[in-house]
């Protein structure tokens, strides 16, 4: 968001090299209220306001901008000057940053970057996308199970700088090995007994990712446990890092914004709509309406093939329309139902059968309902009130079609290990036209 409000005041500070009120400037307001500021100014500006802040708080505002004009920024300066504003940036944060920079950019920094930190950082590039490992921080509060409440806090006050966040303090052994947790919480209530040992106080159970596990499959367990953080433990257990629940976040977002994507036959968008080339955005839209559209000939094609009875019975022919939407609409809703169920890890695939027989209930009470409506409209300009029955036995039966494939092909896509998001209401919706066509003409033929 650009707020131009101050953006005369910044250039005219810069100008004049007004070095205390810059530093005043980066210092007095919320650090996302002085990202907002800044927003407005060009690349070159917007450097030099940040460096008249002290390096935390120069890394605290930097982490306010949006993620392309942070790649911007680190692509454009003084390769120095980036290693040490990347040095002061969260772990997870930094290795998504680097990764989106040019190889000569990175190549250009890195060796930069302290020995500790260029260790860290090709490690944890090493992981494969959209998994815990690549979704993780390395700095975590970690304490031996012998450290009493006082040293404890003691050793804490020496990490807490380094660390990302100390909602939970992790127990590990001499080897990192992962044993218990205890909350912040826990200790600062324990300091009534200074001598009770982290061994004594921590839980045991805990709830970990395994640092090859999928981000969305993390995500579903921080949500189902209400965790401010999970930690991250190889197959030994040997505890790698934590993923916070502002990453958590992220993902639940990229997700949903995936499948809405998908939902309305758009392949994922990898950059903002904004920002990505239009070849590409054409694509990505292109691929799914040329699909779409051989379903559609497929309609045309069915269409074409009873040209003999709609010419027989044309006024048929006016509620084609009505046919193919209520087909469709119902399936798209039972779709759209059943895929945010599914997503959202509120159904099963053992729960098909449940599925089905309330997609069948609920099918025939909106088919009847929907039907009654049609032929009260019908009854006027079919030629005889027999005649005018094709319409209501029509929807009723296209509306149970249309729920029944519109809640089955998600599920079917998921058994098959596809994202049902992929069975989109577009697709569903195609479908079901042709099968209304076909329904609609062969009930006209029994009855007329």
């Amino acid at each position: 968001m650009v707020n131009p409000l101050l953006l005369p005041e910044l250039r005219e500070m810069l100008a004049e090299s007004n070095s205390a009120e810059l530093v005043e400037f980066c210092t007095a307001l919320n650090p996302g209220r002085t990202a907002e500021f800044m927003e407005g100014l060009d690349d070159v500006d917007l450097w030099s306001v940040l460096q008249y802040a002290d390096l935390d708080r120069r890394a605290e505002i930097f982490s306010y901008f949006d993620e392309q004009r942070q790649v911007d920024l680190l692509q454009g300066q003084e390769p120095r000057e980036v290693a040490t504003l990347v040095d002061r940036i969260a772990s997870d944060d930094r290795v998504d940053l680097i990764q989106q920079l040019s190889p000569a950019r990175v190549k250009a920094i890195l060796p930069l970057l302290p020995v500790e930190d260029r260790r860290d950082i090709l490690r944890l590039c090493s992981y494969e996308e959209g998994t815990a490992g690549a979704l993780m921080t390395s700095e975590v509060a970690m304490l031996a199970e012998s450290l009493t409440v006082a040293e404890a806090l003691k050793e804490l006050g020496k990490q807490a700088s380094e660390l990302e966040t100390i909602y939970y303090l992790y127990v590990v052994d001499n080897d990192n090995l992962l044993r218990g947790i205890v909350s912040t919480r826990q200790l600062v209530s324990s300091l009534s007994h200074p001598d009770r040992t982290l061994g004594e106080m921590m839980e045991t159970d805990v709830i970990v990712a395994e640092v090859d596990e999928d981000q969305e499959s993390v995500a579903e367990k921080v949500e189902r446990f209400n965790l401010l953080a999970i930690p991250v433990v190889d197959s030994g257990r040997q505890l790698l890092g934590i993923i916070t629940h502002d990453d958590v976040i992220d993902v639940v977002r990229e997700e949903l914004t995936e499948d809405a994507h998908r939902i309305a036959a758009v392949e994922p968008l990898e950059q903002d709509y904004l920002r990505i080339g239009l070849l590409n955005l054409s694509w990505k839209r292109g691929i799914w309406l040329i699909i779409l559209f051989f379903a559609a000939l497929l309609t045309a094609f069915a269409l074409e093939h009873y040209h003999e009875e709609l010419q027989n019975y044309i006024w048929l022919v006016s509620f084609i329309p009505l046919i193919i939407s209520a087909g469709g609409n119902s399936g798209s809703q039972s779709a759209t139902l059943v895929i945010t169920a599914l997503t959202g890890g509120q159904l099963e695939l053992t729960d098909w059968r449940t599925v089905m027989q309330r997609e069948i209930v609920v099918s025939c009470v909106l088919g009847v309902f929907l039907s009654t409506i049609g032929y009260s409209v019908a009854i006027f300009m079919a030629p005889t009130p027999f005649a005018a029955l094709v319409i209501p036995l029509t929807l009723l039966a296209v509306i149970i079609v249309g729920c029944f494939f519109g809640a089955a092909l998600p599920l079917i896509f998921q058994k098959l290990g596809l994202d049902p998001a992929m069975m989109s209401n577009p697709f569903v919706a195609g479908i079901v036209d042709i099968l209304g066509i076909v329904i609609y003409i062969n009930i006209a033929r029994v009855m007329l």
